[in-house]
């Protein structure tokens, strides 16, 4: 079951098109992660400060499919998609009513936020992220 995020899209975000820039389309998913943490009860400072921990993007497989225009209405969705002992991917896509914009996959490392190396994840972050089975 996908959380789902809603997203206005401003002047800023589009280009000289009136179409939003490629860029933006992982600002809006990086939007849509923090809440969907949020959600869990997971606040992303509190994670930094105790137990010490951040989520990095370590990649992004992404494919535009149609283009975003000034002002629309989106939803961007976040899915677990594999959890691992220091990592975590994610399913997300921009939608517009019925419409698919984009889809992605993006991994996630679990990082020591002095050392920037990988730590494994806390095990609650671990247990409510995890689809009921």
């Amino acid at each position: 079951m996908a959380f789902v995020w809603p997203v206005r899209v401003y002047w800023e975000d589009t280009d000289a098109g009136g179409v939003v820039y490629y860029a933006n389309y992982l600002k809006f998913m990086e939007r849509a992660r923090s809440e969907w943490l949020r959600a869990f009860g997971f606040e992303q400072d509190a994670l930094r400060d105790e137990p010490g921990i951040v989520f990095v993007v370590r990649r992004v497989e992404i494919d535009y499919l149609s283009p975003a225009r000034f002002n629309e209405q989106l939803e961007v969705s976040v899915a677990l998609h594999e959890a691992g002992r220091a990592s975590l991917s994610v399913r997300q896509e921009l939608i517009r009513g019925s419409d698919r914009l984009a889809e992605a996959v993006v991994t996630l490392a679990c990082v020591d936020v002095i050392r920037f190396k990988p730590v494994k994840i806390p095990e609650p972050i671990l247990q409510a992220l995890a689809p009921a089975t």
